[in-house]
């Protein structure tokens, strides 16, 4: 066996989230590290593999940095239709085309067709019919919009 034995990833689309968010909260701003925001998440919904919706309290910690990359550190919880629930850590980035890298920096909503937005969830659950979601990798593809934020959840198999 060698390297090309190894099959390619295939990547199966699970669930899709939509959630509303409030506007950013900056902390801090300067040269050195960027601009420091949190977002509160007040409500969504899941479908697909999942279907649920987003209980409140989720957030995401995020620092766009000078040249518009944003490190993103979101932390939220669904609870599915039949009442199961799934906390998620989903770390990532999203960065810009050079041409909007300034109003990225200074927190503006950059058209997703410009936007790279990338993140890889973690799944923490509570029931048995639900270990897949801890039990293989994903990964999950985004847009932020004024007042939402889309996201695409895919298993790497």
């Amino acid at each position: 066996m060698d390297a090309n034995d190894i099959k390619h990833p295939v990547l199966e689309e699970c669930f899709q989230v939509e959630v509303k968010v409030e506007a950013p909260v900056v902390v801090g701003q300067d040269g050195l590290h960027g601009r420091r925001q949190i977002i509160i998440m007040t409500e969504g919904i899941v479908k697909g593999k999942l279907n649920g919706r987003i209980l409140p309290g989720g957030i995401d910690a995020q620092i766009i940095r000078p040249n518009g990359l944003a490190e993103l550190s979101a932390r939220y919880a669904i609870q599915l239709d039949d009442g199961k629930t799934v906390y998620i850590e989903n770390n990532g980035i999203r960065r810009v085309e050079p041409a909007y890298a300034a109003q990225a920096a200074a927190g503006k909503i950059i058209d997703p067709e410009f936007v790279y937005f990338a993140s890889v969830p973690k799944f923490e659950v509570y029931d048995e019919t639900l270990k897949w979601l801890e039990e293989s990798v994903f990964i999950c593809r985004a847009a932020r919009l004024p007042d939402k934020v889309l996201l695409r959840f895919y298993r790497v198999l």
